[in-house]
């Protein structure tokens, strides 16, 4: 048939509002971030608290902590945990329950470690993490670096405007956020662990985002497309796979709702959320919100 141009606008609308009803799992965290769900734990770090929590299901409760660090992400490393100390520049290496396994300051090659943020597996007993450098548009210094099952840290990448969250996709590709850039970008991964091919994935400005918006987290949801969670308003949006369109947008009643990840049965998306963003310490909770 043909199409009136309500009917066309109607075809092509890029994106669906969800109304959300969620449960308070941490009524009072301090800037959550950096979560992961493993053996039905829920593992996520309080930058402000400089703690890293876990929630059984329920009772929460804090099984690791480090003055100064400013955590900003739980990781799976093998049989342990790494931890980025955003504030004191290290990413720690710890025991599921919290006890000190390694810590590193610098790369291999000498190069410090400016702003850890947040990491992925790298499905070999390794992890990559994110180095966002300065808390500014400017440099562009953000890095990417590869910690192997072996211990070696090295560069995978560079030149990265803020680099943020981190995921590999169900394409093999790894993706990151350039936060300051409003982008996606992607790798190639070798059987090595070095990163190849980069490529935007997309800017998220051509989705219908305001041009300031400022992704943070990014995981591969259970539906398989790409929720991304946004530090400059309470939204967490889902980007559809070859990143063409915003296929929902979940709102809350937050700040900012930087990081997410998702129970092991894919019903329900645990949500990081900063109520107050105008200062230490950066109060907010940690949700659980039902999936459609």
């Amino acid at each position: 048939m043909r199409l009136t141009p309500a009917v066309l606008a109607l075809s092509v609308l890029p994106m669906i509002a969800h109304a959300e009803d969620p449960t308070v799992i941490d009524p009072k965290a301090l800037f959550p971030e950096g979560p992961v769900m493993l053996e039905g734990k829920l593992y996520y770090a309080q930058y402000s608290g400089n703690v890293a929590s876990v929630w059984d299901g329920k009772t929460k409760t804090d099984f690791w902590e480090e003055d100064g660090c400013g955590p900003s992400a739980v990781v799976p490393v093998g049989e342990n945990f790494g931890i980025t100390c955003y504030d004191n520049g290290k990413l720690e290496v710890i025991t599921k329950d919290g006890k000190p396994v390694a810590s590193y300051d610098k790369d291999a090659s000498g190069q410090a470690l400016q702003g850890p943020n947040d990491g992925v597996p790298d499905g070999k007993g390794g992890a990559y993490f994110t180095l966002s450098g300065p808390w500014t548009p400017g440099p562009v210094v953000g890095r990417i670096v590869h910690l192997a099952s072996d211990g070696t840290l090295t560069e995978a990448a560079n030149d990265l405007n803020y680099a943020n969250g981190i995921v590999i996709g169900a394409d093999g590709r790894l993706y990151v956020n350039e936060s300051y850039a409003g982008t996606v970008t992607s790798f190639a991964v070798a059987a090595d662990g070095s990163l190849s091919d980069r490529k935007t994935f997309v800017h998220l400005y051509q989705l219908g985002e305001d041009p300031g918006v400022f992704p943070d987290g990014i995981k591969v949801g259970p539906n398989g497309n790409f929720f991304i969670g946004l530090n400059s308003v309470a939204a967490v949006i889902e980007v559809t796979p070859d990143g063409s369109k915003v296929a929902a947008r979940h709102v809350f009643q937050s700040g900012g709702t930087p990081n997410m990840t998702f129970s092991a049965d894919g019903k329900t998306m645990f949500v990081m959320a900063v109520d107050n963003e105008s200062g230490a310490p950066y109060e907010g909770r940690v949700l659980a919100t039902p999936l459609p």
